[in-house]
């Protein structure tokens, strides 16, 4: 009762209050992959032919597998497992075809799932993209030579490699808990240009990696300037969402309703074989089937080890990278994440509600890799 209360009390805020991020955040209080139903969007379609994973009979997962938690060791079924850790999606795919593929908790091959920070890595792609095609001249340009607007003038400092690793320096509080916060500003907020100007720069770029989703969105700024009057939304249809042959339509969500900007950080609403198939794409190295989608180049930079420069070793480019089994991924909020194993030639999707209790779906998929 209380709880219902609060919902209404909220309700009567945002009603009051709509523009007003802090309102939304108390009555959304957490992101959820069902998001992308509150945010305008902008439809990125399929196109008429799409490619499909072959399906295999082979079997993959043993009935029963050992979890170990809290010191205890206990046996359950694997769909068990994924179901009591509120996965919603779960794909398995080695040389094009498709070991295990299941949905729970109501959901189904054709459920809409927000990736959050996965789409971070699909931002990248299409950076990639935009390089090749000459729309950016390199990553070593400064990102005041796209963006004009900027406030602090520390940012004639940064270049788009900055961005594209978080070496930027820019202050920005990651917090998904705190309504006041910069998350909660990018997230909930309805003037993503705005918020973006305000940033200020804390330390010299270039000499500490820190996990910013400000740096994707301002990243995503470069990359729509360069664009000039064509969407993001619209490159990524024209540029991978058709030429991959996704089976579904897809949107990505937006700031506002009229001349919106695409939350470049996150929220590329999509399905689990569409988001496989960004997989296959890094898997081949930036071509499909025949077609060179990206530069092999930048797939290659994308998925290496590189410490130098503040980088870290774990990440590259918008992309998390494993050095225990040389795999690397794109990784979301709530446990989303594509995975990918070139040595194995797997690719691993998981999507869901919440993390849970596994402590790690990348040890997961490295584990299930490992015995392929």
């Amino acid at each position: 009762m209380k709880q219902l209360s609060f919902k209404i009390l909220a309700l009567v805020i945002i009603i009051t209050f709509s523009s007003c991020k802090v309102s939304r955040f108390a009555y959304y209080n957490y992101a959820n992959i069902t998001d992308y139903k509150i945010f305008p969007s902008r439809s990125i379609e399929k196109p008429e032919k799409p490619f499909t994973f072959q399906k295999t009979k082979k079997p993959l997962i043993k009935d029963s597998i050992t979890i170990t938690s809290k010191g205890k060791k206990t046996k359950q079924t694997f769909e068990d497992y994924l179901i009591s850790n509120k996965t919603v999606a779960y794909l398995v795919i080695q040389n094009d075809s498709i070991l295990y593929e299941n949905y729970f908790n109501k959901y189904e091959e054709s459920s809409v799932v927000n990736s959050f920070s996965m789409a971070k890595s699909i931002l990248s792609i299409l950076v990639g993209i935009a390089i090749d095609e000459g729309k950016i001249k390199s990553i070593k340009e400064p990102v005041t030579n796209y963006l004009t607007n900027i406030k602090d003038e520390k940012f004639k400092d940064i270049t788009i490699e900055h961005l594209l690793n978080m070496t930027s320096g820019i202050a920005f509080n990651e917090s998904y808990t705190n309504p006041f916060g910069d998350a909660a500003t990018f997230y909930y907020g309805t003037n993503l240009t705005k918020a973006v100007n305000k940033l200020k720069v804390e330390q010299e770029p270039g000499t500490r990696f820190k996990y910013s989703s400000g740096d994707s969105q301002v990243l995503g700024m470069v990359l729509q300037a360069a664009l000039k009057e064509e969407s993001i939304s619209e490159y990524l249809e024209k540029k991978i969402w058709k030429p991959l042959g996704m089976e579904y339509d897809a949107t990505w969500s937006l700031d506002r309703k009229n001349n919106g900007v695409e939350k470049t950080f996150c929220c590329l609403n999509a399905r689990a074989r569409d988001f496989a198939k960004i997989g296959r794409l890094y898997l081949e190295n930036g071509n499909w089937n025949g077609k060179q989608i990206v530069s092999k180049e930048w797939v290659r930079n994308s998925t290496k080890v590189d410490s130098t420069g503040g980088n870290v070793a774990r990440y590259q480019h918008q992309w998390w990278i494993n050095q225990k089994d040389n795999s690397f991924e794109a990784e979301g909020i709530l446990g989303q994440h594509i995975y990918v194993n070139p040595e194995k030639n797997v690719i691993i999707v998981r999507l869901g509600k919440k993390v849970g209790k596994t402590g790690s779906w990348t040890q997961i998929a490295q584990s299930i890799a490992a015995k392929l």
